[in-house]
C-alpha cells in the first residue's frame, strides 16, 4: 500500500474511493443508516484511514492538526455552517430512536470523516501534487458528487439521486475551496458530519428540500468565488 501511495498516488486514491462505495453503498441499502451493522463498517474504515495516516506521519499533510489560525479570513466558515443545517430547516422530526438514533449519528459522523479524508484528502492531495489548482479542484468535487450515484444501488430513486448528485457536487466545490485556502480539513470534516446527522432529524418536505439545494448551489458558488480571492493559509 506505500507503494502505490508513494508511485501512484491518484491511484492510491481513486482505490480507496472504489472499495468505500462497493462496500458502503450496499451495506447501507440493506441494512440501513441506524444500524449497527453499518455503524461497524463504518468505524473499520475509518480506523483503516486513520491508522495509514498516522503510520506515515500525514497529518499535517491533510490538514488535521490544527484548525486554521485565520478564520475570519473565511468569514468564519458562517456561510457553510449555516448551510450544514439546512437539512433541518423545515423542521425536526425523529427518524430513529433508542439505539438505531445511536448508531445512525456514528455512523453518520463517521460518513463525515471517512468522506473529507478521501475525495479532500486523498484525492484532491493527490491531483494537486500532479496538476494544477484548478484542475484538482474540479475533478475532486465532480467526483464526490458522482460518486453518489451507488445511491442507486441502496434503492433511492432516481431523480432523488440526481437532485443529491446535483447538490453533493455543490457541497464538493465548497468544501474543496475551503479546504485549499485555509489548508485545514477539519472545519471541512466538521460540516460534514453536520450535514449528515442533520439529515437524520429532518422532516424533508418537498418545499423544505427544494430551498435547501437551491440556496446551497447559490450560496456555492457566491461562496467559492469569495474564497478564490482570499489569501490561501501559509503553513
Amino acid at each position: 500500500m506505500k507503494k502505490l501511495y508513494e508511485e501512484k498516488e491518484v491511484l492510491f486514491a481513486v482505490g480507496w474511493i472504489l472499495v468505500y462505495c462497493l462496500l458502503i453503498a450496499p451495506i447501507r441499502g440493506q441494512y440501513g443508516d441506524g444500524s449497527y451493522v453499518l455503524t461497524a463498517a463504518m468505524f473499520i474504515f475509518a480506523l483503516a484511514i486513520t491508522l495509514f495516516v498516522k503510520k506515515f506521519a500525514l497529518e499535517d499533510k491533510y490538514g488535521l492538526k490544527r484548525w486554521p489560525a485565520h478564520p475570519e479570513r473565511y468569514l468564519y466558515f458562517i456561510p457553510m455552517w449555516v448551510l450544514s443545517l439546512g437539512n433541518i430547516w423545515d423542521g425536526i422530526t425523529l427518524n430513529y430512536t433508542g439505539m438505531p438514533l445511536v448508531y445512525a449519528v456514528l455512523s453518520m459522523t463517521l460518513v463525515g470523516y471517512v468522506e473529507e479524508m478521501l475525495f479532500r484528502g486523498f484525492l484532491f492531495k493527490a491531483m494537486l501534487k500532479e496538476g494544477s489548482a484548478v484542475s484538482a479542484i474540479i475533478v475532486s468535487s465532480l467526483t464526490f458528487g458522482i460518486g453518489h450515484i451507488v445511491n442507486l444501488f441502496s434503492g433511492q430513486a432516481s431523480l432523488e439521486t440526481l437532485v443529491q448528485i446535483v447538490f453533493a457536487i455543490s457541497w464538493g466545490f465548497l468544501f474543496t475551496m475551503v479546504y485549499y485556502r485555509c489548508q485545514s480539513l477539519l472545519p471541512c470534516i466538521a460540516a460534514h458530519a453536520i450535514i449528515d446527522v442533520a439529515s437524520l432529524f429532518g422532516a424533508e418536505t418537498k418545499t423544505g428540500d427544494t430551498i435547501y439545494v437551491c440556496a446551497t448551489i447559490v450560496v456555492a458558488i457566491a461562496y467559492c468565488l469569495y474564497l478564490a480571492r482570499a489569501k490561501k493559509e501559509e503553513r
